[in-house]
């Protein structure tokens, strides 16, 4: 991997800058050079949230990413919005949950991944955007597990250390979705 730039997109409180920061910092472990850079809608919850990450061997020039070579869609409005914005070859992760339209592009890999459901019979609703986490890294093989985990324990912290198991399953239901 020379590069890879990511844009990840959804409702606020769907934990899309959460996949940005952990991406970021994941990086930043590996020793990739890294940007990450947050957009948010007027509304705290409920309104649009979307972030840019590019990693990178080389120094990390500008935070505009033109084309991504992937996207990670939470909901409809997000894929209506950034659907054009991968490069041909590149990849676009969808929640199946909340999106029900197809991609109307032959020259990109797309994933519909049920995580809001896939979330729910885990037994928490909040783990939807780790589950897609997990299904973007199994399906570009950018970071294993222990990275991300790593980052939440120290990003949680004692009083939220009770929800790294569920983090933990979370992930790995993303990434046995993909290898099925």
């Amino acid at each position: 991997m020379n590069s890879e730039k990511i844009n990840c997109a959804g409702f606020g409180g769907q934990g899309v800058m959460l996949i940005g920061q952990l991406l970021a910092y994941a990086a930043n472990e590996e020793g990739f050079n890294t940007l990450w850079y947050p957009s948010y809608g007027p509304e705290t919850r409920g309104g649009t949230a979307n972030c840019s990450v590019t990693i990178s061997k080389q120094p990390v020039n500008s935070p505009v990413i033109s084309k991504a070579d992937s996207i990670i869609i939470m909901n409809k409005p997000s894929l209506d919005k950034f659907e054009d914005k991968v490069r041909p070859d590149g990849k676009i992760f969808i929640n199946s949950t909340l999106v029900n339209k197809k991609v109307n592009r032959s020259d990109v890999e797309v994933f519909y991944i049920p995580v809001n459901d896939m979330a729910a019979e885990l037994g928490n609703p909040k783990v939807a955007n780790l589950i897609m986490l997990g299904a973007y890294l199994e399906s570009t093989k950018l970071f294993e597990d222990e990275v991300i985990i790593k980052l939440l324990k120290k990003s949680f912290g004692e009083n939220k250390a009770h929800l790294i198991p569920i983090n933990q399953q979370a992930l790995q239901a993303g990434r046995i979705f993909i290898r099925q």
